[in-house]
């Protein structure tokens, strides 16, 4: 292309003029009742919202406005629809605004000019509250009057959902005062929305803890002061006061209630605390105001992660919202607020560690775990609740401080199927175990020196446990060397060493002891056995001297030294299964398909052994 064309083309493009976005207002309607906004009933708290904020924006320049909301009901009937009326004494609108503000979908006034610098006393912020309407009114009509312009007159807007709207302006006696007056015509499907009782409960649910005088025709919709700024007469009174709050809000009466009051972050409010155990993948959902407007009933992102045990109500002038308003904004503001409210609950937990140790202990019976989840993080609280924190262990249920003066060394398994092997043997030869196999135990375990120095922690391994039982005497394991090389040879491709020990209790004639690596190197024995030759090879390759399982045979109990004295090859292997499989059991061990037919394998070998005896026996007699 020559220059003289590129020229032409790119005036012929300068020269076309800009075009403007169309709207579909149904379109957006649909959007926003279907995707942005989770029920119909957010359109309630939008008309609660616009009013205190023409509230809010006209005592800015009047202190001594008065403040006033209203709604009022008329039900359906053979007249027309049901519909809605909301009257504020705000600062109103002129002709101007309502051409730029409500027919201009993202513009809000609180972005006008001279209200700027006041926006974080406003609660909308976005320019869609009154939208929103739509969700449940086919028509909306606004009548408003400026406070800041006493000589306009009185203006009306009208809009229906397909888009379309009409400004005109009324005489003085339409609204004598300033302020605004929204009414809802309600869409055929939506009545139940408008409906007296609806909107009463409605109103209350999003306005109790508003600043301005609400009400439903008579009733009084807002509540003040909040629950947690009611004074009381004691401590006990308040603390029932709160239960009951609790109760009505949440459905449950709390084991107790913590203060949250954070000035800095402008939070005041009150958390929680279940009276029953929850998973920690368990989302908890938390009650929010924003300046006293209910904000979202399931804040997930307020606390940490590990205050899963408690459920929050409270009010806030510094959080951001969504363009929802149904849900936080995440940012810096919002991590600051959920480190300051998770120092509350840490205050509260040392507080009762140190002067109400009976309702720590009550609370730690059912919370220990979202306390372990703090102290693996938290080397202060672990270090407080050392005394308190429970976890099981081969003398009892102790704590690791109590555990600690116990035992020289702290060993622990990592898996509960680790404990359940070795924890009666153990027992019986003056090992103490902690069992680390359940949520965050282990970690906290291993954590101990850092906390109490000089402590020291091991993980028990199918080593430490075999070497802290007593040997046989030499001579002894010699006059059973037949019997033993027999017995590791049934069970060498089980990955299954045969090992001859004393040990109590005598009642147990076996043990099988294996950790995560002879697991590891089981699984693996077992892919390469149905891996193809290369892959095959290159598992081999990695077996090197990997640890093995292995079956401690008791020679203290009296059935091993009867198998012992066996000379038959095949009843000695059938045995030693037996012994293999009944200690698998004892261990509560999970039994892969190889394991289970060897319990198979064995139960008949013993059947055959024994009804073959008995045959034998008859013949005998009868000859």
């Amino acid at each position: 292309m020559d220059s003289q064309t590129s020229q032409s083309a790119q005036a012929s493009h300068e020269s076309q003029p800009p075009h403007t976005f169309q709207v579909d207002l149904r379109g957006l309607v649909d959007l926003l009742s279907h995707h942005l906004y989770s029920s119909p009933k957010v359109y309630l708290r939008e008309l609660l919202q616009n009013a205190v904020d023409a509230i809010t924006a006209r005592r800015a320049e009047q202190p001594d406005a008065p403040a006033r909301v209203r709604l009022y009901t008329d039900p359906a009937d053979s007249a027309g629809p049901a519909a809605l009326r909301v009257e504020d004494t705000g600062v109103g609108l002129t002709e101007s605004d309502v051409h730029s503000l409500l027919a201009t979908i993202g513009r809000s006034s609180k972005r006008a000019d001279g209200l700027q610098e006041a926006r974080s006393d406003f609660l909308g912020q976005f320019g869609i509250g009154l939208l929103a309407c739509f969700v449940v009114a086919e028509r909306i009509r606004v009548v408003s009057r400026s406070a800041r312009e006493p000589g306009a007159p009185p203006v009306e807007w009208t809009a229906s959902d397909d888009g379309s709207y009409t400004v005109r302006t009324l005489p003085d006696e339409a609204r004598p005062e300033p302020g605004t007056t929204v009414h809802l015509v309600a869409r055929a499907d939506a009545g139940e929305w408008l409906a007296g009782q609806r909107v009463l409960a409605l109103a209350r649910d999003f306005g109790s803890l508003l600043p301005y005088d609400v009400r439903v025709g008579e009733e009084t919709v807002t509540d003040l002061p909040a629950p947690w700024d009611r004074p009381h007469p004691s401590p006990a009174t308040r603390r029932v006061a709160l239960a009951r709050h609790c109760h009505d809000t949440f459905g449950f009466t709390p084991l107790d209630s913590i203060e949250l009051n954070v000035p800095l972050a402008g939070i005041r409010g009150v958390a929680y605390v279940l009276p029953a155990a929850v998973s920690p993948a368990q989302r908890a959902t938390h009650r929010v105001h924003l300046k006293g407007m209910l904000l979202t009933e399931r804040a997930e992102q307020l606390l940490p992660g590990w205050a899963f045990f408690v459920r929050c109500v409270l009010d806030t002038d510094s959080l951001r919202p969504t363009a929802s308003r149904e849900s936080l904004y995440e940012d810096e503001t919002l991590a600051a607020v959920r480190e300051a409210l998770g120092e509350r609950i840490r205050s509260w937990l040392t507080g009762l560690a140190a002067g109400d140790p009976e309702r720590l202990a009550a609370f730690l019976s059912v919370h220990h775990l979202g306390v372990k989840s703090l102290a693996r993080h938290d080397k202060d609280m672990l270090r407080t609740m050392l005394p308190w924190l429970p976890f099981e262990t081969t003398d009892g249920q102790l704590s690791l401080e109590e555990f600690a003066l116990r035992h020289p060394v702290v060993h622990f398994t990592r898996t509960v199927e680790e404990y359940r092997q070795v924890a009666p043997i153990a027992s019986a030869q003056g090992v103490g175990v902690v069992n680390g196999g359940y949520t965050y135990d282990s970690e906290l375990v291993e954590a101990l020196p850092s906390v109490r120095p000089g402590t020291v922690v091991a993980e028990l391994d199918a080593d430490t446990v075999t070497a802290h039982l007593d040997a046989v005497d030499a001579a002894q394991e010699l006059a059973l060397s037949g019997f033993l090389a027999a017995a590791r040879a049934k069970l060498d491709p089980l990955g299954c060493d045969v090992v001859l020990r004393a040990f109590h209790p005598v009642s147990v004639p076996a043990l099988h002891l294996d950790d995560r690596a002879a697991r590891h190197e089981q699984a693996r024995a077992e892919a390469e056995a149905q891996a193809d030759d290369l892959w095959a090879g290159i598992l081999g390759s990695l077996r090197g001297s990997a640890p093995r399982a292995r079956l401690v045979l008791n020679h203290l109990n009296p059935l091993i030294r009867r198998i012992a004295s066996l000379r038959d090859p095949e009843l000695i292997g059938t045995a030693t299964e037996s012994l293999y499989g009944q200690a698998l059991l004892m261990a509560q061990r999970p039994l892969r398909p190889a394991d289970s037919a060897l319990l198979n394998r064995a139960f008949i070998g013993l059947l055959e052994w024994a009804t073959h005896g008995e045959s034998a026996n008859g013949e005998d007699g009868h000859r």
